[in-house]
């Protein structure tokens, strides 16, 4: 088994998983919708999502015949801490990502 920070580096590495990833920021997202973004085969953008999935930087749900795919906004924590090591990376502000994960409903008051 690899190391889950290898296998989280070369999810990022490719540019269409990170533009796909961008735009799950903004929303869950059918494969279907994601595909349609993408002058490639649905076939394609399956293999990408799965890529992100087995990362751990996306989850996927099966609603009736549709799969959802959805950021998951925790999976890229132990990334940016090993980045932060360098000190060449400005900190991350921790109240921000703390504020978001609880918009994402990651977290409640009461995990506090």
């Amino acid at each position: 088994m690899s190391d889950p920070l290898d296998t989280i580096f070369q999810a990022l590495a490719d540019s269409t998983r990170r533009s796909i990833l961008t735009l799950l920021l903004e929303d869950d997202m059918s494969v279907t919708d994601v595909a349609a973004g993408y002058s490639m085969s649905l076939a394609a953008i399956s293999k990408h999502l799965r890529i992100l999935n087995q990362a751990g930087l996306i989850s996927q749900e099966k609603r009736g015949r549709v799969i959802w795919c959805k950021i998951e906004p925790d999976s890229l924590r132990d990334a940016s801490v090993w980045m932060q090591g360098f000190g060449q990376f400005e900190p991350v502000e921790l109240d921000s990502y703390e504020d978001f994960l609880r918009r994402e409903g990651v977290i409640t008051d009461e995990a506090r």
